[in-house]
């Protein structure tokens, strides 16, 4: 394990180096912010508005009592989307999809001799393949986690308009009061974290692939496994460290 994590930090020091080609390293992050973060909207819009949905029908059976005010599951919603289900749940989900695809990209291109070339040809491979990824992931899933919360927010609002749970004036009264703005900072800083662990680890696991297709599939699931664990990790420190 000390020589995963040894050669998990001598690949991170290959790849944070400046890029001999400015030109080739922003087509390559266009390329990247297309591939993963813009195809990453339709997941995370569906999954958004049903875990906002949610959260507010749970907020509202766990508060039916008269001495708890109807604004209190706005709020409480507003606090569980922010804090923990768009940072966490949705990065989960980002996770599977972002690190599977990243894990079998480089791995696919290991078994089929890609990157051997490449090195050949005086490439540094772990710059040039591994940090547009590392960047894309870094400057968009803060903008799909943001997003994610506006959705979360929209499905509380749909749940109580549908099922009556609560008027929506009162939920959305609920939701603008005793905000915090720190509430927000944290969420992107848990976001910021967890981008780099997803795109580092799941690059840094299909990188190193040896074998065949067989190790591509399996290298494919190890990224999304390890992400995920160290997602659960974090998502404590980061809580235990910020928010106490």
């Amino acid at each position: 394990m000390l020589k995963t994590i040894g050669d998990y930090f001598i690949l991170i020091g290959q790849t944070f180096q400046r890029p001999p080609k400015f030109s080739i390293f922003r087509r390559q992050l266009m390329h990247e912010f297309y591939n993963l973060g813009v195809s990453s909207f339709g997941i995370v819009s569906i999954l958004s508005v049903f875990v906002g949905a949610v959260a507010a029908i749970l907020v509202a059976y766990n508060t039916d009592n008269p001495m708890f005010p109807e604004e209190l599951i706005g709020f409480s919603t507003r606090q569980m989307v922010i804090l923990e289900f768009s940072p966490t749940i949705i990065s989960i989900i980002l996770a599977g999809k972002l690190g599977s695809q990243i894990a079998s990209e480089l791995g696919t291109m290991r078994v089929t001799q890609q990157i051997d070339a490449l090195q050949v040809m005086g490439i540094n491979t772990a710059n040039y393949l591994i940090l547009p990824k590392i960047i894309a992931c870094l400057l968009f899933m803060p903008v799909l986690i943001v997003f994610s919360i506006a959705l979360g927010l929209i499905g509380g609002w749909a749940a109580c308009l549908l099922t009556n749970i609560i008027t929506p004036y009162n939920y959305i009264l609920g939701l603008r009061s005793w905000f915090d703005p720190f509430s927000v900072y944290f969420a992107l800083i848990k976001t910021e974290v967890f981008a780099f662990l997803i795109s580092s680890i799941a690059g840094f696991i299909g990188y190193n692939v040896k074998g065949g297709s067989v190790e591509v599939g399996k290298a494919s699931t190890k990224g999304v496994v390890h992400s995920s664990i160290l997602i659960i990790i974090f998502d404590l420190i980061l809580t235990q460290t910020l928010l106490t």
